[in-house]
């Protein structure tokens, strides 16, 4: 039950984010595991579902399932402790440690950051699974563009959102995710290079390695500017305030929700974080 209570970052393991009902789905989608909170009582529904997790495992085997390391590993996460004063991650490895202890296992940091579980005699149990997928690609040229002589920016994150006053909040928190992994972060008001102002915004999209795009408000222009992202085969990052506001020829795409609030703007920095962190180590 310890491992669920922190899971749910219950008051008796402060050192853990706190997951709300919506968090806690949100924790285990992320870990392609497909389960849905229920609205039973948080932390009893964790435990039936590690319980289960558990399960999958080699019934003869002493170690955790492939499923609970994942899950155990994420826990620990550096990630979901940014931008948080009142979290402590060294603590909170500490305190699953002393559970992992119990079963003869530990948690190893390793140079990256992430933590491992291994046996108390040192040997790892590996969790990760690689898939190669085949690739097509197209070559074209566009009739409306020029096509930029500069090269492709691999440090350079751009931005498509609306620019009304209202997103200075978005922009700031999404500032402060790219400062945190000293990337260069532009929205199309930042430049101005040419006549057209479109051709500077496909310029910016064209140079990026990621494109973050903000459906909220349905905004026209961002949904222009995503389809161009999408064709010139950029890594797009989609967030908004209002899954609603995503359209239908997206809704399979996975957006961020977030809130234009404080908490909303700071769990936005962690969330995208998070995602940059994992795009720029499969480079």
């Amino acid at each position: 039950m310890k491992l669920a209570e922190m899971i749910c970052g219950n008051e008796a393991f402060p050192h853990f984010p706190y997951r709300s009902s919506s968090f806690l789905t949100k924790f285990f989608i992320d870990l392609d595991l497909d389960y849905v909170h229920d609205g039973t009582t948080r932390a009893v529904w964790v435990q039936d579902t590690l319980n289960e997790l558990n399960d999958k495992g080699d019934s003869e085997s002493k170690t955790p399932s492939r499923e609970i390391c994942k899950v155990i590993e994420s826990l620990v996460d550096p990630d979901y402790f940014l931008f948080d004063d009142n979290l402590e991650h060294e603590k909170a490895i500490q305190d699953v440690n002393k559970v992992l202890r119990t079963n003869g296992l530990i948690l190893k940091t390793q140079t990256n950051g992430q933590s491992k579980i291994s046996l108390l005699n040192g040997e790892y149990i590996s969790t990760a699974i690689k898939e190669v997928d085949s690739l097509k690609r197209i070559t074209f040229t566009p009739s409306i563009f020029k096509i930029p002589e500069k090269k492709i920016n691999e440090n350079l994150i751009s931005v498509m959102m609306p620019f009304s006053p209202g997103y200075k909040g978005t922009y700031d928190a999404i500032k402060r995710t790219t400062d945190h992994l000293g990337l260069e972060c532009l929205r199309a008001d930042d430049i101005w290079e040419n006549s057209i102002f479109i051709q500077d915004i496909f310029e910016l999209i064209y140079c990026a390695k990621i494109v973050i795009v903000d459906f909220s408000e349905r905004n026209p222009n961002v949904m222009y500017e995503t389809g161009i992202a999408h064709t010139l085969g950029k890594v797009v990052i989609p967030i908004t305030q209002s899954i609603s506001d995503i359209p239908s020829d997206l809704g399979h795409h996975r957006a961020y929700k977030y809130l234009p609030n404080d908490e909303g703007y700071r769990n936005l920095s962690n969330e995208l974080y998070k995602r940059i962190k994992t795009i720029l180590e499969e480079k």
